[in-house]
């Protein structure tokens, strides 16, 4: 990675949500996440969504959605996508220790959840650098993996 990459979770809004439709992750992952269209369409009707676009400078590369449950208190990793142009080079790394970090302040936060598609080429691996591990529990079809915090 490279030591200059300044990664930014940006809000959207008229101005700019156009680039965030405009990303798409490569055909052999489409089955693992569903398209940004969508993840905004839900967004605008689920209170508990918090989205942001992932720049790098004026470039959308990605894109981040959670569900946070303030009462339970819970905080899931709802979608996460790198556009496919710019995978590999450390973005999506750099953005989900953004992601973590924010939901590191939020109120009681405890741990961070998630879950993937466990089909061939899904992304356990990325998650578990990150120190995501699973816990033995399925929800419809997916691994659920949790971030413990101290």
């Amino acid at each position: 990675m490279m030591a200059d990459l300044i990664i930014e979770l940006r809000e959207l809004d008229k101005s700019n949500y156009r680039d965030i439709l405009k990303l798409k992750v490569a055909d052999n992952q489409m089955g693992f996440v569903a398209s940004n269209a969508i993840s905004l369409a839900q967004a605008l009707f689920h209170s508990q969504a918090w989205y942001r676009g992932i720049y790098q400078g004026d470039t959308a590369v990605g894109f981040v959605m959670l569900e946070l449950d303030m009462k339970k208190p819970e905080y899931y990793l709802w979608r996460y996508m790198i556009d496919e142009k710019f995978q590999g080079n450390g973005y999506g790394l750099a953005a989900l220790k953004l992601v973590i970090e924010y939901v590191k302040s939020l109120p009681e936060s405890t741990e961070f959840i998630l879950s993937y598609v466990p089909k061939e080429g899904n992304p356990k691996g990325f998650y578990e650098k990150l120190g995501f591990l699973e816990t033995g529990e399925i929800e419809d079809g997916e691994v659920i993996m949790k971030l413990k915090f101290k």
